[in-house]
């Protein structure tokens, strides 16, 4: 059994599941995919988002504010803290830097950064993490702000060797997307082969960035499948090893319980 370590539920077209989200939960569990993490980029709609999967166990929600979510979006530590409070609620994020369209004013995003870090320290939560072109800046706020004591995730890696060595350093997870399987991420193979086994998670990042043989259609959770399937051969390993360690990884790290055992 599979788990995606980040998607999101609440943005995904549902006219191919009869505008029905029971049906696409269903069948993403019939494609071998037990647990999903659901993250949040919009505190606007993150109620809505959270009544939309509270009821489901084996969906897992994030509470953050996205970097690139408008700069005149209401945040606060305060909101922050009280909506990561919820029992429903294992990480915090995603967070972080993109200067990709931000290269010439990211001081606001730093100051939400700092205050994710802060409040995931404050309630013992793993973070979820967003950068792009913005390596160095995102490694220095995570070390200046002892980002290592509540540890979390570097979601859809692909940033170079050096980073993800320092990521690791700080107790980092690395989350494989499916832009591994893309015929231009060589780059990207190369960093995946060398993650330790256990620092090593799978996401679809759904409905963004759908794997090959389904690039440039709508990603869904169930596609995590050919991400292991790359990885387990870019390894030289099984498609089972893949989903085990990522399976043993993802639970431990958002402190739950193995729903295979339950």
């Amino acid at each position: 059994m599979l788990v995606d370590s980040h998607c999101h539920l609440d943005c995904i077209d549902l006219s191919s599941f009869d505008n029905d989200f029971d049906k696409l939960i269903q069948h993403t569990f019939d494609a071998g995919v037990e647990h999903m993490l659901c993250v949040s980029i919009n505190l606007k709609t993150y109620p809505d988002m959270l009544e939309k999967v509270r009821s489901y166990p084996n969906i897992s929600v994030s509470a953050g504010l996205h970097p690139m979510a408008d700069e005149s979006d209401e945040f606060s530590i305060e909101i922050l803290t009280k909506l990561a409070k919820d029992e429903k609620v294992v990480a915090i994020g995603e967070t972080g830097l993109d200067y990709y369209y931000h290269k010439d004013n990211p001081e606001w995003q730093k100051q939400r950064f700092r205050a994710h870090v802060q409040v995931a320290n404050e309630l013992n939560k793993p973070l979820i993490i967003h950068t792009r072109d913005a390596g160095d800046d995102t490694l220095d706020i995570l070390r200046q702000e002892n980002a290592e004591k509540c540890r979390g995730v570097i979601h859809c890696f692909t940033e170079t060797q050096d980073f993800s060595n320092k990521a690791l350093e700080l107790g980092f997870m690395i989350s494989i997307s499916g832009i591994v399987t893309f015929r231009n991420a060589d780059a990207l193979r190369e960093v995946a082969k060398s993650i330790p086994d256990d620092c090593l998670l799978i996401e679809t990042d759904s409905p963004y960035l759908a794997p090959i043989p389904h690039r440039g259609k709508q990603n869904q959770p169930a596609y995590v499948q050919h991400v292991a399937e790359t990885l387990a051969e870019i390894r030289n390993t099984s498609v089972e090893h893949i989903a085990e360690i990522s399976r043993n990884n993802f639970y431990r790290l958002f402190k739950l319980s193995d729903q295979s055992e339950n």
